[in-house]
């Protein structure tokens, strides 16, 4: 499985039960919308937002965006009828809250099997809880349906019972855990979320951490944090014309039999195309994917 079957540089989480919400996010530039039936909604809403949740994904109205919705955790009297309702559904995923164990997924795995959910109909893991970070990599073996991991740092922190500052030092080496595990396993891994919406520069700052990082996108409270989200993310004209330099100076030293390639006193490798390749394929992926967004 490839992590870079599409773009995912924002996720927003949106209220399931928010009628507005649901109508203003069919024009937003999220690469990812998640309908949101766990901790933006209240007990009694439960029902109700499911189903508002069902009839967003079926409508066929959100273009090329990606559609998830997150169901109730495994411990909850919603879990399974959510579960069954989202597998049936035209959402692309599910996304399940603390995951702590490869026993969680297939739990979740069999139920979707059980429902005949569709072969195509992938599963997101948040990781925010101790037994799942320590899990991560058995966790990434436990389905074929597993298309990636939301990590949830303000879970986690409560967990861990540490602080969330804009940098999340106290959560690196959780985060990392988590990075790898994915990378192992080729599936995407998503950042948690910055909740200081005031704090801009500390958002940014969080973004270009995460990427850093090898986060493949960032999970997000508000359209606000979209834009940044994106450009953040998305390769920047410098960097693809350097890739473009890259490639090309290797294939003319390839081609005049030399064995060795230097770009501005620098020795190009093998290693150094293919992280150039990766980068434009990213980078016309991202383009394309901005087109089908807007049809």
């Amino acid at each position: 499985m490839s992590s870079l079957d599409r773009p995912r540089r924002s996720a927003l989480y949106m209220p399931a039960s928010n009628d507005r919400a649901l109508e203003k996010s069919k024009s937003l530039d999220a690469d990812v919308l998640i309908f949101d039936l766990e901790d933006a909604v209240s007990p009694e809403s439960k029902t109700i937002a499911r189903n508002k949740a069902i009839d967003a994904v079926n409508s066929g109205a959100y273009g090329g965006r990606e559609l998830l919705i997150r169901i109730n955790g495994l411990d909850t009297e919603w879990f399974a009828e959510d579960l069954i309702a989202v597998a049936l559904s035209k959402a692309d995923g599910v996304l399940v809250p603390k995951v702590s164990s490869a026993d969680d997924l297939v739990k979740v795995d069999n139920i979707i099997n059980k429902a005949n959910g569709p072969k195509e109909f992938s599963v997101w893991a948040m990781m925010e809880t101790p037994k799942g970070i320590l899990s991560a990599n058995e966790i990434a073996k436990a389905s074929n349906r597993l298309k990636g991991y939301c990590i949830g740092t303000v879970d986690l922190s409560k967990e861990l019972n540490c602080s969330h500052p804009a940098d999340r030092f106290p959560m690196l080496v959780s985060m990392q855990l988590v990075i790898l595990s994915a990378k192992a396993h080729g599936i995407h891994v998503l950042d948690g979320v910055h909740t200081d919406l005031n704090d801009q520069n500390g958002f940014l700052k969080a973004c270009q951490q995460a990427r850093s990082f090898g986060f493949d996108g960032k999970s997000l409270i508000h359209p606000n944090q979209i834009r940044v989200a994106n450009d953040t993310f998305s390769p920047s004209e410098e960097e693809i014309q350097h890739a473009s330099s890259v490639i090309k100076t290797y294939k003319d030293a390839s081609l005049e039999g030399s064995g060795v390639a230097t770009l501005n006193g620098k020795l190009i490798e093998v290693l150094h195309v293919e992280q150039a390749k990766k980068l434009i394929k990213i980078a016309e992926m991202i383009k394309s994917f901005k087109e089908d967004k807007e049809k």
